[in-house]
């Protein structure tokens, strides 16, 4: 095959056909529309009303900030690509497409786990709540889990980032896989592999898993302690949205390995977790979370006091 040093790709976008093309972009632009909305939503509630400013909605914040800061980093090229009508994205543009991508995907599982830790101080040791999740302890949690994100990723981009012979210039994708560019390289990926290895089981599936699950098994079993009703449901109430994220993400993981390994149900995987997933999100803790639905009424009728 001829091997080519390049500067620049070009992104094919959902579909090749270019009915279809247009028909995903209109409905993935207004899900994209939706989920930053609601995620910008969830950001100005709890940085405007008081009784939001707790542990959990911080983590919360920074969820929404993952989200709409993945979605964007996966679509924004290819929005600009569909107006403009230039779909070629820079060698280096590409690479750091992949390498932002592929650290909020790991920003978000870690918030999540810091979250779940919180749900666990908050359910099994609750007099001690206001002391261990006190606000150094949130903000190094937090830290934590953005610095992992660029720590895990950074030497697997910086070695993809070396690699300038591809095979093509075509990626058949609406963003830079970093598996279709493996693919593409005539450069040794040897290294790489085994890195994704390490990073996909150890690091981004099986450490964040344990952290975030083991601590339900403790909440699950304070909460079979507890001897009324009443106690146990609202304990579970406390934990209900997140643990509905968390089964939610790792399905779509476990999706992600079941499904065949044609291009186009690939495609289809990645859009449904592009968009989403992040949309679902403040669905979820919109709908089943009377704090976030009590301070948004109380907004939205100061906002419309001040307005009429």
């Amino acid at each position: 095959m001829n091997k080519t040093i390049i500067e620049y790709f070009i992104l094919k976008g959902f579909s090749d056909t270019p009915e279809l093309q247009i028909l995903i972009f209109i409905i993935v632009l207004l899900i994209y529309l939706i989920t930053v909305g609601g995620n910008l939503t969830i950001l100005i509630l709890i940085c405007l009303d008081l009784h939001l400013h707790t542990p959990m909605y911080f983590f919360l914040a920074n969820l929404s900030i993952v989200d709409i800061s993945f979605t964007t980093t996966m679509l924004h090229k290819i929005f600009s690509s569909f107006m403009t009508g230039d779909e070629t994205i820079s060698f280096y543009g590409c690479m750091i497409q992949s390498f932002m991508s592929g650290s909020f995907t790991v920003h978000e599982l870690y918030i999540l786990t810091a979250m779940s830790y919180d749900r666990y101080v908050a359910i099994c040791i609750p007099l001690r709540y206001q002391l261990v999740m006190n606000q150094r302890t949130c903000v190094v949690l937090a830290s934590l889990s953005w610095a992992l994100g660029f720590l895990f990723i950074s030497p697997s981009a910086w070695i993809l980032s070396s690699f300038s012979c591809y095979t093509s210039i075509e990626i058949n994708h609406f963003h830079c896989d970093i598996t279709l560019l493996m693919k593409m390289t005539c450069s040794d990926t040897s290294l790489l592999e085994v890195m994704f290895f390490i990073n996909g089981w150890l690091l981004f599936t099986v450490s964040p898993f344990l952290l975030t699950f083991l601590p339900y098994i403790f909440i699950i079993i304070a909460i079979l302690k507890i001897r009324t009703t009443r106690g146990k449901r609202k304990a579970f109430y406390t934990c209900s949205s997140h643990l509905t994220v968390v089964i939610l993400l790792y399905m779509m993981n476990i999706i992600q390995y079941m499904i065949p390994s044609n291009l186009d149900y690939k495609k289809l995987y990645t859009l449904v977790n592009t968009v989403v997933v992040p949309l679902l999100n403040p669905v979820i803790y919109s709908l089943k979370n009377e704090d976030m639905i009590k301070a948004l009424r109380t907004k939205t009728t100061s906002w419309c006091n001040i307005f009429t």
